[in-house]
């Protein structure tokens, strides 16, 4: 099974996908799509564009983002929120089942406990998918965890 993992952002979103093969996890890719300072709509494209060559040329069977959570900076949420919107329409268009899953949920996944922090989540994501390193920048690595966390459980 091939999972797409999405940590969602306009400016940039992080992607990681994923391989399960029994109980073995690999990273098959992971990075991060950035958009120039541009009006809103050309960035969307954008994201649009490479999102929709990522998983045409990676063929995941199923896909997850992190769900939104409130935050004081609504500007920020709303953008946030366009940039989520754009991913589940390229999930929908490739006919992939998309999994949310708030941050809670994919630290207690990762590592076992829903309130670890950023470095734990990092620490488990690299031992799980046996990388040498820990996976950079922090948005591809968040996209990793997600992608894990449907690994994990199969999709609806």
């Amino acid at each position: 099974m091939v999972v797409l993992g999405l940590d969602p952002g306009l400016e940039r979103m992080g992607y990681g996908v994923v391989r399960r093969e029994g109980s073995r996890l690999t990273a098959v890719e992971y990075g991060v799509v950035t958009t120039p300072r541009v009006e809103t709509p050309a960035r969307l494209c954008l994201l649009y564009d490479r999102l929709t060559e990522i998983v045409g040329r990676l063929q995941p069977g199923a896909a997850a983002t992190e769900r939104l959570f409130f935050a004081k900076n609504q500007t920020t949420v709303m953008d946030v929120a366009k940039a989520l919107g754009v991913a589940q329409l390229v999930v929908a268009q490739a006919g992939l089942s998309c999994r949310e899953f708030s941050p809670p949920e994919v630290k207690l996944a990762v590592v076992g406990n829903g309130a670890a922090d950023k470095r734990q989540v990092q620490f488990m994501v690299q031992r799980l998918l046996g990388l040498a390193e820990p996976p950079r920048p922090d948005d591809a690595a968040d996209a990793l965890a997600v992608a894990i966390a449907l690994a994990l459980r199969p999709p609806v």
